[in-house]
């Protein structure tokens, strides 16, 4: 099988390249750097030049292959309307490539905001409907391809996808305790963020090619919830640095752009998607990662 995958040599998408050239697919790697270009030959990957604005690229890798997992996202948090008519042109773009061939297409998503005062569930629809949503209301928009002959999967990833090399919300985090002498957490420190390890992470995107039904809802999800305290603790033992809690009034001001997040509970739940997958999370927790010093090298 012939798999497209864009974000390709993103954190998440190389390691989805790597389990999928493990386990004998064919794998096309959207590459918009000669960097990126060169790691994914290095592995064994076919390479397409192109980037999320390159719709004719998009649509080619697209047409060319028996699936299509969707991983690339600009990230744009200074200008998230750019980003969200970015992904929502991609994703229609990729649809309409496959109107009519019945192939699957995976595309990302996240746990977040999808329930309030409880860890989310699979069964929790997106409340993210229109191109002024976040994401531009992908995950719906790739569902709605279900009765044009697509098979779309929603791939829904908790808040940090951790392991060795993780850039992403931790990493911030730990350079704000830096920043400020001060590991803080928000509030009461009770709220948490669902964690999954990247490794099993691209496991379940393999599984989920094999295994998951048209319009199937997975969640990368190892750990229910980690608490903001647990997480401020943990970056405090690795540097060195006194825990505090910060007021919610004062979030944005100590942590930067991730104080939006870090006190909000973002906890949800895998427990259907390892049903379906016959997938149980296996790596290291997130505890192990940020007690292994790889966060603060």
């Amino acid at each position: 099988m012939r798999v497209f995958v864009t974000g390709a040599s993103g954190w998440i998408g190389s390691a989805t390249v790597d389990e999928l050239l493990a386990h004998g697919y064919d794998v096309t790697g959207l590459a918009r750097s000669d960097a990126s270009a060169d790691s994914l030959q290095a592995k064994g990957a076919t390479v397409l030049r192109g980037d999320l604005d390159d719709l004719d690229s998009l649509q080619k890798g697209s047409s060319d292959a028996d699936a299509v997992i969707h991983l690339a996202n600009k990230h744009d948090w200074a200008n998230m309307a750019e980003s969200n008519r970015a992904e929502r042109a991609a994703v229609q773009t990729i649809g309409d490539a496959l109107a009519g061939s019945g192939r699957p297409f995976l595309v990302a998503s996240g746990v977040a905001g999808l329930a309030q005062g409880r860890p989310s569930t699979e069964d929790d629809a997106s409340p993210a409907v229109g191109p002024d949503s976040p994401r531009g209301g992908t995950e719906n928009l790739a569902f709605e391809y279900a009765s044009k002959g697509v098979k779309p999967v929603a791939l829904r990833f908790s808040p940090t996808v951790h392991g060795d090399g993780d850039h992403g919300f931790i990493s911030y985090l730990v350079t704000a305790a830096r920043a400020t002498g001060v590991s803080g957490y928000v509030g009461d420190g009770s709220t948490g963020w669902a964690a999954v390890h990247r490794s099993d992470a691209a496991r379940m995107i393999r599984l989920g090619l094999e295994k998951a039904p048209s319009g199937a809802r997975l969640h990368a999800v190892g750990a229910s919830s980690v608490s903001s305290k647990e997480i401020a603790e943990a970056i405090g033992r690795g540097l060195g640095l006194p825990v505090e809690s910060i007021a919610p009034e004062k979030a944005m001001e100590h942590f930067g752009f991730i104080g939006m997040f870090f006190g909000m509970d973002l906890s949800s739940s895998s427990e259907i998607t390892q049903k379906i997958l016959d997938w149980e999370p296996a790596g290291p927790t997130l505890a192990d990662d940020l007690s292994s010093g790889s966060y603060f090298r």
